[in-house]
This record gives structure tokens, C-alpha cells and sequence, in this order.
């Protein structure tokens, strides 16, 4: 994290700085990100970046922790429905819940985005603890819809995280990147044409986890010469 340094600045130098690497990052990722570029665009020199930062990385995880402190912010004005309305239905709130945030921090939250998803950041040791806090809390979901028979008891949990998790940045990513090219980044994610293509992503995504391999039933054996068993799908009109 930033040196004592960095938070003496005036409000409007640390500002300036944040918004040079926002940019930066924004354009060409973490690894392939200039530090010569971010000290230029924000006045500074080589020497005094090193004043207040480690490195790029650690300028990096700043922004990280002000996006995390500015969707804490956000959401303490926003109740969540109640989890007994069913897996999908919490799940497509908090898909549109963050949509609406990143909405509010367009830049910074594309920047982040493309480095964590497209470098797959997230998978390193510097997001361990959230990668795990997430895990549990879809697992949990999990386990509640089984209970309530909302989906396949065969289903494989961690699968079906998997899927839950890359679905959301998948549609994370697009919103960031296709709204980014909007006028009004926010009258397009709440346009209508926007909103029915999220909900029919979310569609695709329901219904692949509410079928899973118990719907793959054994036929019985074939009269043909051939003979031996095939797995079949379930007939049209069973879901």
C-alpha cells in the first residue's frame, strides 16, 4: 500500500496521480503498464513515485482498495433482498446491484477489471482471502437452493461456483467494456436493450445449473446389432 508520503500530498496532487494510472491501467493492463507514462501524466518524477509507491503493483492495489472503499460506501445505502426469494433470483440482484455501481466508477472499475480478469490476477496471493470469501458465500447459496429444490441435488458444487463466478465476470467485463464506449455510460446499462441482455445471459446461466447430470439417464439396451447403452438428454418439453 501507498507510503506515509502519499497520503501528505494535497487532496489534488494524490487525485491527479490516481487518475494517471487509472488511465494507464485502463489502456494497456498491469504488466505492460509505464510508470514513466503515470509519473509524466501526473507532474511528478521518477524519484517521488518511489517516495509514495513500492512499484506499480503497489499503486495498483491502492486503486484496488479505493474501488473496494467506494462499493462498501455505496451499498451500506442499499438493502439487499431477502436470500429466501431463491438462488437466482438474489443472484440476478447482486449481478445488477454491481452493474449499477460500476456504473458510478466507470474508469476506475474497468481498470481493475481488465487487469484482475484479463491478467487473471485474481487467481494470485494477493486475492487469496477474497477468492475464498466468495467461494464459501456461493457455496452456501448452493446448498440453500438444493434444500429448497431449486436445483439438481446431483449438481457438482464446485462447478457450479465456478460457473457462477465466470458468468458474473463475463458479464462484469462486457458491461465495462461496451459502456465504455457509450455517451452515457449509465442511461446504456439501464436502457432496455441492455437490461434483456443481461437477463437473458442470466437465463442461459439458470437453466444450465438447474439440469445437470441426473436429466442424463441411461436408455436401455438397443435391439440393434450393435447394442450397448447411450446416455440420452431429456425429451423436449421437460424444461
Amino acid at each position: 500500500m501507498p507510503k506515509q508520503t502519499f497520503f501528505n500530498l494535497p487532496d489534488k496532487k494524490r487525485q491527479t496521480i490516481i487518475n494517471a494510472a487509472v488511465e494507464e491501467f485502463s489502456a494497456h493492463g498491469l504488466e505492460n503498464a509505464s510508470t514513466n507514462r503515470i509519473v509524466a501524466k501526473s507532474g511528478i518524477s521518477k524519484g517521488s513515485f518511489y517516495q509514495y509507491f513500492e512499484d506499480k503493483h503497489d499503486l495498483f492495489m491502492h486503486l484496488v482498495s479505493i474501488l473496494e472503499h467506494e462499493k462498501m460506501e455505496y451499498f451500506k445505502n442499499i438493502d439487499p433482498p431477502n436470500m429466501e426469494i431463491g438462488l437466482f433470483e438474489y443472484y440476478r440482484w447482486m449481478v445488477k446491484a454491481g452493474m449499477a455501481f460500476n456504473s458510478t466508477k466507470p474508469k476506475l472499475a474497468q481498470a481493475i477489471s481488465q487487469v484482475i480478469l484479463r491478467e487473471r490476477l485474481f487467481y494470485s496471493k494477493h486475492f487469496a482471502d477474497a477468492r475464498e470469501k466468495t467461494k464459501t458465500f456461493f457455496e452456501n447459496m448452493i446448498a440453500n437452493a438444493i434444500e429448497r429444490g431449486e436445483i439438481d441435488p446431483s449438481i457438482d458444487v464446485e462447478l457450479a461456483v465456478m460457473v457462477m463466478e465466470t458468468w458474473q465476470n463475463t458479464i462484469s467485463t462486457y458491461i465495462l467494456d461496451e459502456g465504455m464506449k457509450q455517451e452515457d455510460f449509465m442511461a446504456w446499462v439501464y436502457s432496455t436493450k441492455t437490461q434483456e441482455m443481461i437477463d437473458k445471459l442470466l437465463y442461459v446461466m439458470e437453466y444450465g445449473l438447474r439440469k445437470t447430470e441426473s436429466h442424463f439417464k441411461p436408455k436401455p439396451p438397443s435391439n440393434s446389432p450393435q447394442g450397448g447403452e447411450n446416455l440420452s438428454l431429456p425429451p423436449s418439453g421437460e424444461g
